[in-house]
């Protein structure tokens, strides 16, 4: 006598619950394996965007946004972003400090609007940061540059870097960016006088001013984990040349 006959289950019912099972965990392991395929490149990225990126082949498992969800919380691979607060920004300076004039402005086109800031990855025994120019309309990144220090060299390299990378540039263009030092200086004035460019720039200690700008430092950090505590300096300049490169193909 079998044990589903002392236990008074039916056969069939016992056999085609264990098959439902072992396909579920099957299932549930092909997803993970997905995900950890992506992770191993942005080890940070979130459920969403995991969910847009491998939406083709979930939909071949029958995977929908809700089961998704309920996998990675299974397995605790589920992402709590972390916010760290660095200040880059020093505005107290002589330097002429521009208005705000894309505050309203739609954005129609690529490289109508560029923004750009400066966001900290380091930590104390190897201060770090990134500068970044992104096109506002595709949120490409048109120049980066990773520095130890807060001078103007980074910053200057950067929108140099951006212009060589420019497509339009026949058709007018905004820089925005906050009222930091850097963004403010003579140089850094005259190489967007040069080409053309008009100065934009946040008139209140408010994110929401440089959203998009604050949106591209926070995927970088978050999702290709540049920040790395343990990262030396010429390690943080190979994370972020790869998570540029690959944010550039996928985003």
């Amino acid at each position: 006598m079998v044990t589903c006959d002392l236990l008074g289950v039916d056969r069939q019912v016992y056999y085609r619950t264990k098959n439902s099972l072992l396909h579920k965990q099957s299932i549930a392991q092909k997803v993970i394996n997905l995900v950890r395929s992506i992770r191993n490149i942005m080890p940070k990225l979130g459920t969403r965007k995991l969910y847009h990126i491998l939406e083709k082949e979930l939909k071949l498992l029958k995977v929908g946004r809700d089961k998704f969800f309920r996998i990675l919380k299974a397995n605790h691979m589920l992402i709590t972003p972390k916010k760290n607060y660095h200040i880059t920004t020093d505005s107290h300076h002589r330097f002429r400090k521009h208005k705000n004039i894309v505050n309203n402005v739609e954005i129609l086109r690529p490289e109508q609007i560029w923004v750009s800031d400066i966001t900290y990855i380091g930590n104390r025994n190897n201060p770090c940061y990134l500068a970044l120019i992104t096109n506002a309309y595709s949120k490409k990144i048109m120049g980066y540059n990773v520095s130890d220090s807060l001078n103007m060299n980074g910053t200057i390299q950067v929108l140099d870097m951006a212009l060589k990378n420019r497509a339009y540039k026949e058709l007018p263009l905004t820089h925005h960016s906050d009222r930091g030092l850097q963004y403010c200086s003579y140089e850094y004035q005259n190489m967007l006088k040069l080409n053309n460019i008009k100065t934009s720039m946040t008139e209140k200690y408010d994110t929401y001013e440089n959203a998009i700008a604050e949106r591209i430092n926070g995927i970088l950090k978050q999702e290709f984990d540049i920040a790395k505590h343990n990262s030396s300096f010429k390690v943080k300049q190979q994370l972020v040349k790869n998570a540029v490169q690959i944010y550039n193909l996928i985003y």
